[in-house]
């Protein structure tokens, strides 16, 4: 059994690392209602935004933008997004997993064995996990989330727009995690380039009413989408983002949630073996001083 002392210091060191876990638990509380706000915030600009372009590109010839056009599929840029700081359980344990899982099934698939596929790391996490095992390394983006901002979006989308463009990537893909709630967040895999059809094409009941009206535009239909899918681009990276750092925020808050739990648990046990001990102790000396009552009575005798 510990001695009195060596369990005395244990407490000690779990009430302080329980301290710690309360007070991120604050922070990150603090943080996820800002967060939360934030995404859904965003959520039906984005949205908005994908419905307008699914109208427009009825109005134009989808083949002759770059964007929207498909081709043969050789390399693949896959931008994965993780956290910057840690102690937020499996956050991102889960996406390095399910990561891997996505590059060996593209990377085996037998119709397309010559397929490359590149990585575009943003977050800590991501980049120090992944640097080390993977030399196809497109563009990296760490500690973002401290200050995020739509520049950072717009950063990632110019860089992979531009290597789309000029033929140096055929496709896009993201993994992230996606905010449902408090206590869920989803990993999800999503296709950015070539833009997807869900994207561009258009709801028939929408299309119904939207056709009693037409508009007139301004210099045309083909110049304002040239305009506007590099902005849709952008406000899905931002919201991808978001998402990101609120499922964060909340997974770090379960994680130090569940860690301060433990501690209280951890701590009744080692309560109750300081009991334990103690009271052992102090049978230990009343048994020695009885023992050394009755030797010293026997010795007068």
């Amino acid at each position: 059994m510990a001695t009195l002392r060596e369990i005395r210091r244990r407490i000690l060191g779990i009430k302080s690392t329980q301290q710690i876990t309360k007070a991120m638990k604050m922070v990150a509380t603090a943080k996820l209602r800002r967060a939360q706000d934030a995404i859904i915030a965003a959520r039906p600009y984005a949205r908005h935004m994908q419905e307008l372009i699914s109208y427009l590109v009825t109005k134009v010839d989808p083949s002759l933008h770059p964007l929207l056009s498909r081709r043969e599929e050789r390399t693949t840029a896959l931008i994965v997004v993780t956290s910057d700081r840690g102690l937020c359980g499996a956050f991102n344990t889960n996406l390095f997993r399910f990561t891997e899982a996505y590059i060996a099934e593209h990377s085996n698939d037998q119709q397309k064995n010559d397929r490359k596929i590149f990585l575009y790391l943003v977050g800590r996490k991501g980049n120090d996990y992944f640097s080390k095992q993977w030399k196809y390394i497109l563009g990296r983006q760490i500690n973002l989330f401290q200050t995020l901002n739509f520049g950072n979006a717009r950063q990632i989308m110019d860089t992979l727009v531009t290597r789309y463009v000029d033929g140096t990537i055929d496709r896009v893909d993201v993994i992230y995690n996606e905010f449902k709630s408090v206590i869920q967040q989803r990993i999800v895999v999503e296709q950015l380039l070539p833009i997807p059809p869900k994207y561009v094409q258009p709801n028939p009941k929408d299309l119904r009413t939207l056709a009693q009206v037409d508009y007139i535009y301004e210099p045309s239909a083909q110049d304002i989408i040239d305009a506007l899918l590099p902005k849709h681009l952008n406000i899905q990276m931002w919201r991808i983002l978001l998402e990101s750092n609120a499922a964060e925020q909340a997974a770090r808050r379960m994680a130090m949630d569940n860690a301060t739990e433990n501690a209280n648990e951890l701590l009744s046990l080692l309560q109750l073996e300081y009991n334990k001990a103690r009271q052992a102790s102090i049978t230990k000396e009343l048994l020695e001083i009885v023992s050394g009552a009755e030797a010293l009575k026997k010795g007068l005798e």
